[in-house]
Parts: C-alpha cells; structure tokens; sequence
C-alpha cells in the first residue's frame, strides 16, 4: 500500500447502483464537488481513485489506479492504553522485531466487523506511524465499497480527513447535516437518520493533524443528538464519537500513535495498530512497483544487506522512496547502491531536483533556493514537532507556493472545497517525517559551511567568533541529548551523516567545500563517546553509537569485540557494554533468545543490556541473583512496546515488592508477555507483612490482580514456592475471571494439601481458559483428587493436561481418576508417577481407559510399585482400540513375564503405542524378556517407534 499523493477522481454515488450508473453521467468534470439531485438521491463524492507514481524525469507521471499496486499491510487488533513517546523510526524498530504471534490479525475490509465472540463494533481507532499507510487504506476501503467489492450493508460512506475539518474548525458553526451537505452535496436527513445512523459509516483520517485536541472536550456536557443542531466542528465531532449523534452509525478514526488518547478508552470498541509491511509484502510491493523481474530482484537483495533500510521498509512511503532512488540509480548505472539514510535521502533529493530541472525547466540555482528553503521550514518547526504547515509558514521561509506544489515529491497538500469551490485552503507536510528531519540537517549544515552560523546554539559567542565544525556537532550532540522523547535522534544522525566524503561527493552541487573535516569528526567522536560514559537512557546512548557509525568510529564495538573472544565480560565499563547492546541489536540476527548468563548473571549487564531484553521474544533471567532494582526497570520495560513474550526469573531471591513492581509491568495494556517463570523465588522468605498475611500469599494476591485484568499472560509458574492452599486461594480469585486468559499454571512443590483442591476444582467447573495443570510434589492425598475429580467432571473443563506425581496417593484414587476417563472429559496427558498405585490401582485406571469415550493419549506410571501383574490389564487395553501413544513404566518390578504380557498388546492391531519407557535395571529385565521383546516389535502391527531403557532412547525405524 502507498500513501503518497492522492488526485480527486470524484465520482457521483447513490445507494443504489443503478442511480449511481445515472448519475455518473451528469457528472459535471470541471467542478463535480456540487450536484443538483432530487431528494431521494443522496451521494457522495470519492476520493482516491487514483495515486500519482514516481516516474523517472524522462517519463511522464501517470495516475495509477488505486488496486494496481496496492499492497495488503499487516494490521493487528491490540489492546488500548498508554501512549508511545518514542521517536517513531524506533517504533519502527521494535514492530520490525515482533516475531511472536500477533494480538488478533485483521483484514482492512473487515475492520469494523466484531470477531467471534464480540460485540458489535461501533468505533475504530487505527494507530500507525506516518507513512504506515492509515490513508491509503482508507481510500481502498471506500473504493472497494463504492465498487461494491465489499461492505455492502453500508448505505452511506462519508470519508473526511482532519486536515479538511481544520478549514471548518475556523469558521462558523455548523451542524452535522450541514457539514455532510458542504461536503457531499445534497442529502436527505431522513435516510442518515434512520435506524439512528445504523446504515451510515464515517472515516475520520489523521486524528493527529487537527488543529484543536479532542481530549479535554470529551469531559464537557455539551450534548448534541440533534443533527440539525449547529455547534463548533471539534464539539460536533465530540458528540459523533460518544454517540450522542447517530449513536449506531460506524466510525473509524486514524492517527499517529502519539495522538492516541485524544480518544478516551471507553469510547472506543476496537484499538488496531497498522504496523506497515511484513517481510513479505515488502517484496510483493517491490515486484508490484518494479516491472524488471531482475532489477526488483536486485533491490530487494540490496535491502536485506542493510539494516537500518531493511527496517525502514516497513513504512509503505519509504518503500516507495527507495524503490524509485535504487530504480534510477540501477538504470543509469551511476554508481554503487547506497547502505545509509543520509545517502538514500541525498539520492532521493537529487532525483526530485533532477526531475523538476527537466519537467519545469527550473535551474540548479532554483532548485538550490528551493530546497534550502524548505529545509528551513523543515528545522524551525521540527524543534516545535509542528508536522503540518499553512500558506503563511511557507512564506515565512521564502517558499513560493506554486513551487511547493512542484516539489510534490517533498511535499503532499490537500485542497480543501468549501461549498461552492469558491475557496481553497492549501495544508501541507512532508511526505514523511524522516524527509523533514532530513532536510532540517541539510539546512543546518549548509548554513553553517556556508556562513558560520551555528542556527543550534544560542550563545552569544557564536556570534563573535566563528565556531568550528566540531562545535556544531557537539550542539547538536547536546540538543538530541534533552530531547525527553528522542524527536531530534534521526535529526543528528542526519547532521552527521552529511559530513562522510561519499556524501559530500553527492552533495558538491549543492555545499561548498567544508574544511578539515577529519579533525572536526575526530573530535566529536571523542565528544560522544564522553557522553555515552555517562549513565544515559539506554535508547539515547544507542542512538549515540548509531552516531558513531556515521562518523566512521567503530573502536568501542572492537574493544567489547575482543572481551568476548576471550570469554571474560568481568571488567567491563558502562560505555563498553553499551557497545556490546548496539552490537546486538545492530547484528542483523533476530533476538529470539537473551540469556543473561552468556553475559555474567549480574544486575548490571541486565540493566546495560536491556534495550536487548526489549529487543528479545525470550529472555533466560533464573539464577542471576537479581534484585528490586531490576524488577522496577522490567515492569517499566513491559509497560513500554517492547517483544518480549516470555520471562524466566526463576531461582532468584524475589520478594513481595518485587513482584509488585513487576505486575505494574504486566498490568500496562502495552505488555506482550505470554510466559512468565517465577519458580523457586523464595516466596515465602518472610512469615508475616502488616497486612497479617505471609509473602507467598501477597504475591497470589498482586498476581490474581494481574490476571482478573486483560493480560496477555497464558502460562505461569509459580513451582517450588511456599503458597500454601491460602495463595492458591487468592490465585484462584483471578483464575475465575472471565478475562483471564491463563492456559498452563505449575503449581509443583507449593507445599499444597487436598484443601487446595476445592477452589480449583470450582475453576475448573467454571469456563476458565486452562488447558494444563501441574500440582506434583504435593500432599494432595486421595481426598484432594477426589475433590479435583469434580472439577474435571464438569462438562465446561477443558483441562488436557494433569500431572500429580508424588502427591502421596494410593489406588483409591484410581477409582474417581477412571470415572473421569471414563466420561467425555478433555484429558489427552495424566502423570501419576511417583505413588504408591500398585497393580490394584492401575486395575481400576483401566477401566477408563477401556472407554470409548477416554482420550487419554500420554499415562506416566513411572515408580508407582508396580508388578507384573498390572501388564496383563495394560495389554488388554493396549489392545482394544485406545488411544494411548505414549506409556512410561520406569522404575516398576515389571519383570520378564510383565514384558511378555504388555507384548501380547504391543502385537495387537488395535495398538497406537508410539513411545514406551522403562528401566531396564529397575525391572530386572533378563533374556527371555529382551527376546518377548522382541518379538512384539517384530510384529507388522507394531507402531512403536521410541523405545527408552534408563537413559538410553532408541528410534526404531
């Protein structure tokens, strides 16, 4: 998909298809935005039919259509929340990373259609960075409707963009009928109105660029549910989204992620992220865009060998820029393919000078003067985070306004009609941030080559005596540095970029000659790697040593180099394992796994290497005697966009504040976590807290918070931890909400008794989401199963998988546990190992398992006093038509006439055994048993394909 720019193909539309055949025909084409209708014939005008394409100067542009080179992105339904401040290239970074499996996949076309098992979906918030593609694919939408591709059940479909509504904003009042008349032409209140809106869909585009916040409106009592009722735009839009008008008309807004909470949660029913292009929809946009099968080829090889453009890409708009940089640098033959952003955005500069020399006639002085100018515009409102620009601002910095509307490669503007096309009103921005930042360090460099100005400082000095080079980076080094959200990060890497001999190379028609610029270069590296020996935010100091690689200094990343061939991480400085985190993530490998102890399992390298932990799908954290510090900088980390879905923080010494401080992290909308791994922490180091309760069951409590909200957590462990039924008591609090999630909960050594077994029985009747339930090493007792047995008994039990391995049962148990397999419960693994069944207990198991209703397909019976009288029940079952295909009998008296019955089932054509265990010592396995043995695999029934004898596994082929 392409969000570039966008032509008006307007086209008439009724609600009826054959009126809209009519009406196409009296289509006015010089002014379309007005048509006389009769009153039953409401319209709408379209928008977006057509996109310009990048055609080399020799070519002529071209509007493409629409579905041509669309491509599909990658939009995820995720849970609403906080705001994400970051620089939206590393946003781009850490969506670049997120290999685990995606909150809920969605088509654009179904983007307000409710999922299985949800409500109907009235609002629809999109966020995406810029040049994600919100526009273009709300064009496609509204196309595929006006083509009567799909959305059918939408009568009227009434596409607006901000930067439109912001003309209104400064007008008079209006009501909503008059808003959709000024826009649409006339329309018949009657059929808007009826069904309270419910055949009516409004798309609201760029959220981020209107001119007044929405937040504080939606506190006020303004109610408006007339439509008639005239009242300012930003009010009218307020009441739109509450509901107050049209309260079951559909609306889907956009915006840019730091815009987000302009919309208060409770008024939206769906948060989607678009999150750009995958893999490989960016080779199915390059293939689309390049014709040469070759030369597409090529671009997408040369892609993957940078980094940084590789994670570009999945931007739409950059996908475009790079496609028509490297379309015309391959054509031409003019040289090597360029790696860096400085380079591409240089190439992408003089392409578009190039075109408007050889279109418009314009001479290189002009083209100069132009692009200068606005890379003016570009830094004075980039230090204000001004993203959109009037008439006025371009004026300001010397632009003229035809000329902007040539440079359309920099620039995109929107027209906006008032009734009538009697007015426009001109909005412009750069086609994407990345191209603003980039010009406004192009601006700043050359004004200071050129006339010794240092626009970055203030200081009075400057101005009498003319500064260095190095002093302009060091400005600009410390001006990034206080930026509390990195907005000027991309800016510096720009600024220094500009000064490497291949781009001044590129940019000699443009900037005069710079001086000595290796001293200036060689001083600055010194600067920053002074201040990246500071103690700085981890994202400040990775951009630092993105800083570095523009000036060509890679000595701090040789220096950790060489710590790791020799193994010894011990001496490491602050500013090394820096180095050692950028290495990582600028590797190029994907960050599946982080395991601390490859590091040293010390605080410190967690919490200099965490950008890498936020990095990681998985982070290994057991036995690294980690302390409350770290558990604040993990919650914070959680709460942040990070990728991280699973957590081991195993046999650390963890106390109550310490968890507390991590489910802050996992309460945050923004945690991905899946998998969180809390076993032998030391639960209960501490008796008693002021509360009157011990430390294991404050932490059930905070834990049970966490999973009663909508957490992403599907497994815990909270083995070898002193619970006691009192925590799992408080555990079950959350495990009975209808918003947990939970699917595996080990509970194993939790010092548990048959008390326990209630609660979790009653989750078990409940229609709670567990699959596995891990309770060994616990003094359950029979009774304790006997009461779980109610559980499993319930028809909503959906539990697949129970280990009670050393819970000190007999064979009484096996009575309930067969009546369960007996019915049609959902059991498919059952761990029994380590009791004291004997044959008697497993006599009565069979009895289930005979059932034609059990679906047990794994039974452990691994040192449950077992002799060979049990075999002969276990080869009756074996050979009915059962379904178990795993069978461990280690560590039982088995005997050789015990291998010789259970061989009698292992020969049965009815036998699905894939896998049996046992102890050859341990069940005094002599001759005549290896031979039985052997003659059962050699039956041409036999499905057994792994055979283990103690430690040993053969794969019998």
């Amino acid at each position: 998909m392409i969000v570039y720019y966008c032509i008006r193909a307007r086209r008439i539309l009724t609600h009826h298809p054959k009126q809209c055949e009519e009406m196409e025909s009296r289509v006015d084409d010089v002014n379309p935005g007005v048509t006389e209708g009769s009153s039953e014939q409401s319209f709408l005008k379209k928008e977006g039919q057509y996109l310009i394409e990048w055609k080399r100067p020799e070519e002529n542009p071209e509007e493409t259509p629409l579905n041509q080179d669309f491509t599909e992105v990658n939009v995820t339904v995720v849970a609403s929340g906080e705001v994400n401040k970051e620089h939206e290239v590393s946003q781009i970074e850490t969506v670049s990373r997120k290999t685990s499996r995606p909150e809920t996949p969605i088509k654009s076309l179904d983007i307000t259609k409710p999922l299985p098992g949800e409500a109907e979906i009235k609002t629809v918030l999109m966020k995406g960075v810029a040049g994600s593609g919100k526009t273009a694919l709300t064009q496609k939408y509204a196309q595929d409707w006006a083509d009567d591709i799909a959305n059918q059940d939408i009568l009227f479909l009434f596409p607006f963009t901000f930067r439109e509504l912001n003309v209104k904003q400064k007008e008079m009042k209006y009501s909503l009928m008059e808003l959709l008349r000024d826009f649409f032409g006339e329309i018949n209140k009657a059929d808007i109105c009826s069904g309270k809106g419910s055949n009516v869909m409004f798309i609201l585009d760029g959220l981020d660029e209107f001119c007044t916040p929405l937040r504080h409106l939606f506190e006020k009592r303004e109610i408006c549910t007339d439509v008639e009722k005239k009242m300012s735009v930003d009010m009218l839009l307020t009441n739109l989204i509450k509901g107050n008008l049209l309260p079951k008309a559909r609306i889907w807004i956009t915006t840019r992620p730091a815009a987000a909470d302009q919309i208060p949660a409770k008024y939206v029913d769906r948060v989607t992220e678009l999150r750009g292009f995958t893999d490989d929809q960016k080779e199915e946009y390059f293939k689309k865009r390049i014709s040469d099968e070759n030369m597409a080829n090529k671009i997408i090889s040369h892609i993957k060998t940078s980094r940084i453009l590789h994670i570009m890409c999945h931007i739409p708009i950059f996908c475009w820029i790079i496609a028509g940089v490297l379309k015309d640098i391959l054509i031409k033959g003019t040289g090597m393919l360029p790696k860096t952003l400085p380079e591409m955005y240089i190439h992408f500069m003089l392409v578009q000078s190039k075109q408007k020399e050889t279109k418009y006639d314009w001479s290189p002085a002009k083209n100069t003067h132009a692009i200068l100018s606005m890379g003016k515009l570009a830094y004075k409102h980039l230090e204000k985070s001004n993203l959109i620009f009037n008439e006025a601002d371009l004026k300001e910095c010397g632009i003229d306004i035809n000329d902007a509307a040539v440079c359309s490669g920099m620039f995109t503007q929107t027209f906006k009609e008032v009734r009538g096309g009697l007015h426009k009103d001109k909005v412009f921005s750069f086609v994407h941030l990345s191209v603003q930042e980039f010009l406004a360090a192009l601006y700043v460099f050359h004004t200071f080559t050129n006339t010794g100005v240092n626009v970055l400082s203030t200081s009075k000095w400057s101005k009498l005596f003319r500064p260095q080079l190095n002093n302009l980076y060091q400005s600009a080094v410390d001006k990034a540095l206080k930026s509390p959200n990195g907005h000027l990060d991309l800016f510096l890497r720009f600024l220094l970029g500009l000064s490497s001999e291949t781009n001044q190379t590129l940019l000699q028609r443009l900037l005069e000659h710079t001086g000595n610029r290796s001293q200036a270069n060689q001083k600055t590296v010194q600067y920053i790697k002074k201040k990246i020996r500071k103690n700085l935010s981890p994202e400040r100091t990775i951009n630092l040593f993105h800083c570095l690689n523009e000036l060509g200094d890679h000595s701090l990343e040789e220096e950790i180099q060489q710590y790791l061939t020799s193994g010894s991480l011990s001496t490491v400085s602050p500013a090394q394992w820096s180095a050692l985190a950028f290495m990582l993530l600028s590797s190029g490998k994907e960050l599946d796994v982080f395991d601390l102890k490859k590091y040293g399992s010390s605080e410190e390298a967690l919490l200099r290497l965490l950008p890498v932990v936020k990095a990681s799908n998985r982070a290994l954290l057991s036995g690294c005697n980690l302390s409350e510090r770290c558990c604040v900088e993990l919650a914070s980390m959680l709460s942040s966009n990070c990728s991280l879905i699973e957590l081991d923080m195993s046999n650390n010494d963890l106390q109550v504040l310490d968890i507390k401080h991590l489910c802050f992290g996992l309460r945050s909308p923004h945690c991905k976590l899946e998998t969180l791994r809390l076993s032998g922490c030391n639960l209960s180091m501490l008796s008693k807290l002021l509360s009157g309760c011990n430390l294991s069951e404050r932490c059930c409590v905070e834990l049970a918070s966490i999973l009663s909200s909508n957490c992403s957590l599907i497994e815990l462990d909270m083995s070898n931890n002193d619970l006691q039924d009192l925590g799992i008591q408080n555990l079950c609090l959350g495990l009975r909400s209808p918003h947990c999630k939970l699917e595996t909960l080990r509970l194993s050594g939790c010092n548990l008794s048959e008390r326990c077994c209630v609660e979790l029985a009653s989750i078990l009747s409940s229609n709670c989401s567990l699959i596995e339930l891990d309770m060994r090493n616990n003094d359950l007792q029979d009774l304790g199963i006997q009461n779980l047995c109610l559980g499993l008994r319930s028809p909503h039990c959906k539990l697949e998988t129970l280990r009670l391995s050393g819970c000190n049962l007999s064979e009484q148990c096996c009575v309930e546990l067969a009546s369960i397999l007996s019915s049609n419960c959902s059991l498919i693994e059952l761990d029994m190992s380590n009791n004291d069944l004997q044959d008697l207990g497993i006599q009565n198991l069979c009895l289930g398992l005979r059932s034609p209703h059990c679906k047990l397909e794994t039974l452990r019976l691994r040192g449950c006093n077992l002799s060979e009288r049990c075999c002969v029940e276990l080869a009756s079952i074996l050979s009915s038509n059962c379904s178990l295909i795993e069978l461990d009998m280690s560590n039982n008296d088995l005997q050789d006439l015990g291998i010789q019955n259970l061989c009698l089932g292992l020969r049965s054509p009815h036998c699905k055994l894939e896998t049996l265990r046992f102890d050859m010592s341990n069940n005094d396995l002599q001759d005549l048993g290896i031979q039985n043995l052997c003659l059962g695999l050699r039956s041409p029934h036999c499905k057994l394909e792994t055979l283990r004898f103690v430690c040993l596994t053969i794969i019998l082929v």
